[in-house]
């Protein structure tokens, strides 16, 4: 399934477009092959980070393949991280100029180290999950202590 993910306002400038499919046999052995090393397995680490992937096109040359749907649904702040982050980063229109440049390199391999972080952060919510629970279970209570 193909939809536009941009449109042009002061928040929003981007034209880019965002193609849903299922994960490739080699991008899913890919996947298992990192949960393993993560001590979990691939239904675990699809459950984190989603059972569909996407390619992710900023415009008709520059586009991210196998961004998984977790990720590129994931929000900080109130805002779709990656979403917000190539909005900014459009070339623009003559009319309506938004960067006022092409994409640069750098730029491009920032997009890819992002999807990557923020696959490590969703791979690592249920644990980062129990521990935040045993320790609101062990906290120190303030209350007995005498204040002079």
């Amino acid at each position: 399934m193909r939809n536009d993910w941009g449109y042009r306002d002061a928040t929003m400038p981007g034209q880019g477009s965002l193609v849903e499919r299922d994960y490739t046999h080699e991008e899913l052995a890919a996947i298992e092959q990192g949960a393993e090393a993560l001590g979990i397995t691939l239904d675990e680490a699809l459950t984190q980070l989603g059972r569909a992937t996407c390619d992710v096109y900023l415009n008709d040359r520059a586009f991210w393949r196998n961004v998984p749907e977790g990720v590129w649904n994931y929000y900080l702040g109130g805002y779709q991280v990656i979403k917000k982050w190539l909005s900014y980063r459009e070339r623009g229109t003559d009319e309506r100029p938004v960067l006022g440049r092409d994409l640069r390199p750098e730029e491009a391999r920032y997009v890819t180290e992002m999807v990557r972080r923020i696959a490590a952060i969703l791979l690592l919510q249920p644990r980062l999950d129990e521990n935040y629970q045993a320790i609101k279970q062990n906290t120190f209570d303030w209350s007995e202590v005498a204040v002079e």
